[in-house]
């Protein structure tokens, strides 16, 4: 049955205030070396920084620019830009300040979404890392926002998956979140989830041998969900004697899906997987799966532009 006993896993959307600190310097520090020291290079440049900036005249007034939307969107990146303008502070102490509306506000084209100021050169050598931090991640929470309203008046929730860029898990499952969707695992450590390819390894694919691997893995870690995926009616039986807290409906037809959802009915969380779109989440939503997940919401989230317009 399904139980409040794993809501913790099952029920989350990341904070800003869940994400380390110390990562997020890291990851900033990265984007930052990539641009003036050539990180990742084996031979770096004889002269790093930004000489382009320098050769501005009066590169050091104070200055002020704008983040413009040049689309509607659902912002998501902004609390990342004070910790940008804090990794381009000089030795001299010199400093910028961002001034920006909440992760999650919608903007609509032409809308100010926030204020940087500080010296023209520092804003000048941040302005690209700010913005591909923004862009990048309004782009997610954006299309999210878009997927998650096809889904408005019905129970079933929208979940992210593991694809998800290399480095950016975190940040990209937090746009997930600031979009309105919901995150799934965030990494292997969190859920027990026993997908085809582990039942094929374990030649465990149907009847008792697919029920002692599902009930093994619920004794041996009690403190996590165990979640099964299927793709044949035939599976569903063995999986809810198991115990299966799960079922992951991977590529069903919509005549299946019928007949899956209505013989989990409250034994256990259903989870719909598979060629998910804008299209058809609504259609999918409507048989009443308490999720539907798609990792089309990270990989193939466009990036959104926004300006950074000198005031």
């Amino acid at each position: 049955m399904k139980t409040a006993a794993h809501n913790a896993h099952l029920l989350r959307r990341l904070r800003w205030d869940e994400l380390d600190p110390a990562y997020l310097r890291q990851l900033i520090a990265t984007a930052r070396d990539e641009d003036l020291s050539g990180l990742g290079l084996a031979t770096p440049p004889e002269y790093p920084g930004d000489p382009t900036t320098a050769l501005i005249p009066g590169n050091s007034k104070p200055s002020r620019a704008n983040l413009v939307a040049r689309r509607d969107c659902t912002a998501c990146g902004l609390h990342f830009l004070q910790p940008i303008l804090n990794a381009y502070t000089g030795t001299s102490g010199t400093t910028a300040t961002a001034t920006v509306a909440g992760d999650g506000t919608h903007f609509q084209r032409g809308d100010i979404m926030g204020t940087i100021e500080g010296p023209a050169a520092l804003l000048l050598s941040a302005e690209r890392v700010m913005l591909n931090f923004l862009q990048k991640l309004t782009g997610i929470a954006t299309l999210t926002a878009t997927y998650v309203a096809r889904l408005e008046g019905i129970a079933t929730r929208l979940l992210d998956t593991r694809k998800t860029t290399p480095g950016w898990r975190m940040p990209e499952k937090y746009a997930v979140a600031t979009g309105g969707g919901w995150n799934h695992r965030l990494g292997l450590f969190d859920r027990i989830m026993l997908k085809d390819n582990h039942l094929a390894a374990g030649a465990a694919t149907a009847g008792a041998r697919l029920a002692a691997l599902v009930q093994g893995a619920r004794e041996a870690r009690p403190d996590l969900p165990v979640e099964c995926e299927v793709d044949a009616i035939a599976q569903i039986a063995p999986v809810l004697d198991a115990g299966a807290d799960i079922i992951l409906l991977d590529n069903f037809s919509r005549d299946d899906l019928r007949t899956a959802l209505a013989q989990i009915g409250d034994r256990a969380w259903t989870e719909v997987s598979g060629g998910v779109t804008l299209d058809n989440i609504s259609e999918i939503a409507r048989l009443g799966p308490d999720f539907i997940s798609t990792g089309a919401i990270t990989h193939q989230a466009a990036w959104i532009d926004i300006g950074l317009d000198w005031d």
